[in-house]
């Protein structure tokens, strides 16, 4: 049997005979590249994927209101109602984790900067600050400043590793941003890239689609095919030789993130926690966030579509919401934990299905750009694991200090570089302020190489009255 005659004979039995058929029409070139990405793809699996996930879209949403409860009190700290001596316990056992490099960040950057009109890695977009700065540098900087504050704590020098999850698309434009800027003053070996997976695009039948007559029509498998990655990138491996313990994964388009917080990893630490996540309260019942808690016992994130207006609404005799712990893509593992979930509960991960508008080659073998959805797309969510957690915590942190989402061009007026930028200049405001600094206008940015949150400002600002557009970077201080 030839290779083709193999090839058509495992597409015929998995029902996807339709890849070939512009075959004879390809070149040799061609024809390999078809060759690699039919032969990457698991034909049963992938079809069970699509068995699964289009399953669910038969079945009548259940709401899920009888089932949930709210997280328990002693698996929930709230930064802003507790102790400031307890939080200051959290930061310095979290800055002694770093100190013996324990601590790893993984960062999901796989996303374009398609909807902020930028074709580019989302991380390499400059919201418009005094300094410049790319998301990538902001929170490179942070990292950099965080070991330092380790080690003026204990006089060791640490490192935190930091694992970043590209897709196909961004690979390769991250490594050449990375290197261009000398890794933002991190060693190089401390910085590793690699590829989450991707899934292929399906019609509404479970035909898979050619993209062009010689490429299957693929997209990433979502933020949760990074346990999947983890494990076959050889992340864990390095993960063991290094001695990370911690992992803080978050989503490239928070430009408040706190990178590697040492007081969720102090947190954790205290509380023997194997996964967390970071929460913020809800503005309101209806904001269209997802909710961290348990259901039928076992802990998971609740879409607001999931539970009715009654349950929204439902609030604690202090008034504030019963179900209040918006998720924000912020969360802690253990690496124990995911080696659990890549060698044991990753395959059994829920499948989540959006309908797209996919171009396509059509029968005709025009490739066409639909106006309507004409397929779906396979996702996995990165919260998707909290079930499997023995040892799940949830802090909630304020909104105005630690969240705020970039993902939409200025147009739409919310969670775009106008309102992340703002949210900057508010948040570098008070920090002055609370450090006896005056600012005359709205304008004010403090470089993380400075202060990572708020620290070490007194000297630098204390009876000082700056006028914006202030900047507050390493050189000037």
């Amino acid at each position: 049997m030839t290779k083709l005659e193999a090839l058509k004979d495992a597409l015929q039995k998995h029902g996807q005979e339709q890849l070939l058929l512009y075959w004879d029409e390809l070149n040799e070139e061609q024809q390999r590249l078809l060759t690699e990405d039919i032969e990457e793809l698991n034909l049963a699996e992938v079809n069970e994927f699509f068995n699964r996930a289009t399953s669910s879209l038969e079945e009548e949403s259940e709401k899920l209101d009888d089932k949930m409860t709210p997280v328990p009190e002693d698996k929930f700290l709230s930064i802003s109602r507790s102790d400031k001596g307890r939080i200051k316990e959290y930061y310095e056992e979290g800055l002694r984790q770093v100190a013996t490099g324990t601590v790893g960040v993984l960062l999901m950057a796989g996303g374009q900067g398609t909807r902020l009109g930028f074709a580019h890695p989302k991380g390499m977009f400059n919201v418009g600050l005094p300094s410049n700065k790319s998301l990538f540098r902001i929170q490179g900087e942070r990292i950099l400043k965080l070991q330092r504050l380790a080690k003026d704590l204990t006089g060791k020098d640490g490192r935190i590793t930091w694992y970043i999850m590209t897709s196909e698309a961004t690979m390769e434009p991250t490594k050449i941003y990375f290197k261009q800027n000398d890794y933002f003053g991190l060693k190089e070996s401390d910085v590793l890239m690699f590829e989450q997976g991707s899934l292929p695009c399906f019609d509404f039948e479970g035909k898979i689609l050619l993209d062009e007559k010689h490429r299957v029509a693929k997209a990433p498998d979502g933020n949760g095919g990074l346990y999947r990655a983890l494990r076959d990138r050889g992340i864990l491996d390095d993960m063991e030789q290094r001695g990370v313990l911690y992992l803080h994964a978050h989503s490239v388009d928070n430009i408040l993130i706190k990178v590697a917080d040492p007081v969720f990893i102090g947190y954790c630490v205290a509380q023997k926690a194997d996964c967390a996540a970071k929460v913020v309260e809800k503005s309101h019942p209806n904001e269209a966030v997802g909710v961290v808690c348990q259901v039928d016992g076992k802990y998971q994130v609740v879409e607001y579509s999931e539970i009715t207006q009654k349950t929204a609404e439902l609030t604690k005799s202090d008034g504030r919401l019963v179900f209040n712990a918006g998720n924000i893509c912020n969360h802690l593992f253990t690496s124990a934990f995911l080696r659990k979930i890549g060698n044991t509960f990753e395959k059994d991960l829920k499948l989540h299905v959006a309908k797209k508008k996919i171009p396509f080659i059509d029968s005709t073998g025009a490739r066409v750009t639909p106006t309507s959805p004409n397929g779906i797309k396979i996702e996995k969510f990165v919260f998707d694991v909290f079930q499997f957690a023995e040892h799940f915590v949830t802090v909630e942190v304020p909104r105005e200090e630690e969240f705020s989402a970039l993902k939409n061009a200025d147009s739409a007026g919310k969670d775009c570089a106008s309102t992340a930028r703002a949210d900057i200049f508010r948040l570098h405001k008070k920090y002055i302020e609370s450090a006896n600094g005056t600012v005359d206008g709205l304008e004010c940015e403090i470089s993380p190489l400075v202060s990572y949150g708020g620290e070490g400002l007194k000297a630098l600002v204390h009876g000082k009255t700056l006028v914006s557009p202030v900047h507050l970077d390493e050189e000037k201080a």
